[in-house]
């Protein structure tokens, strides 16, 4: 077991794992590290707690300090720093006729590197750009280009729910999302109701996603026959996933009459679904 504490760097980013160095932290405590990109301030999200060494990538960079009112300070001095960068470096952008655009940038703590991240259609020759930038700011500059899914994650905003959006508040990472998902919860396929700000697939088809799975192994899929508790049989022709309904075209007793007919699914009988744990 290796005592370690968990820190990140930005609002829903991902938590990594330092050595505390024998300091007690608790959970909203900032500390400065030393990180492969250099000098970081980051918020403690987990204290000091011991964990199992395979589940730590070793080896362990240890912290530098706590963070300290000075710390607070600079980081903050930081912040306005990016803003005059951000710029700076637009202005640039445009003196260079570049194809691309700037959505952020971000100094280290310790201002030994400025990023810049951007986007654009193709691959752009930014070798000028980054000799301007470099005199201007006399520090180490790296250009990183994203995607449109990336660039949402940093600027952030709201989605249809009317929320923040779920990478921008509190995913550390994007989840994979499938159009299986928006099926299986009896979603409209139209990109529009099932596309997130970014123009892909809501990463919060993925909350859901279990409940919905279980959900649907207790009901008949739509063209399976189901026999309710009179005998009658009948063709599934929709189904509701959350009130536990469905929708059957029943054979009458009658001759050839058939009839619309809803039934809670406890009324009837069918062969049930297999669930991807049970396959």
């Amino acid at each position: 077991m290796t005592e370690v504490i968990g820190i990140k760097f930005r609002t829903a980013g991902k938590v990594y794992y330092f050595a505390p160095k024998g300091i007690s932290f608790t959970r909203g405590e900032f500390a400065v590290v030393e990180t492969s990109r250099g000098v970081e301030y980051g918020e403690v999200l987990m204290a000091n707690k011991e964990l199992p060494e395979e589940k730590i990538v070793m080896p362990l960079k240890e912290i530098l300090r706590k963070a300290t009112e000075e710390d607070r300070k600079q980081y903050e001095v930081n912040h306005e720093k990016e803003r005059e960068a951000f710029q700076i470096c637009r202005k640039k952008i445009q003196e260079h006729g570049l194809e691309m655009k700037l959505i952020d940038v971000e100094y280290t703590f310790d201002r030994g590197k400025a990023l810049f991240y951007f986007t654009a259609d193709g691959r752009v020759d930014f070798r000028a750009l980054v000799k301007d930038l470099a005199a201007i700011f006399r520090t180490r500059i790296e250009l990183r280009q994203v995607g449109v899914r990336d660039e949402t994650k940093l600027l952030g905003g709201y989605g249809s729910c009317g929320r923040p959006l779920c990478c921008h508040s509190y995913l550390p990472e994007f989840v994979p999302v499938s159009i299986k998902m928006a099926k299986e919860q009896g979603l409209s396929l139209n990109p529009s109701s099932i596309s997130g700000v970014c123009g892909r697939l809501m990463c919060c088809l993925k909350n859901e996603e279990e409940v919905y799975e279980f959900l649907n192994s207790k009901l008949p899929a739509v063209g399976d026959y189901a026999t309710t508790k009179e005998g009658l049989k009948g063709e599934v022709v929709s189904v509701s996933v959350l009130n536990q309904k469905v929708k059957l075209i029943v054979n009458l007793e009658k001759e050839d009459e058939k009839e619309l007919r809803e039934y809670e699914v406890s009324e009837l009988k069918f062969k049930p679904r297999r669930r991807k744990d049970e396959a």
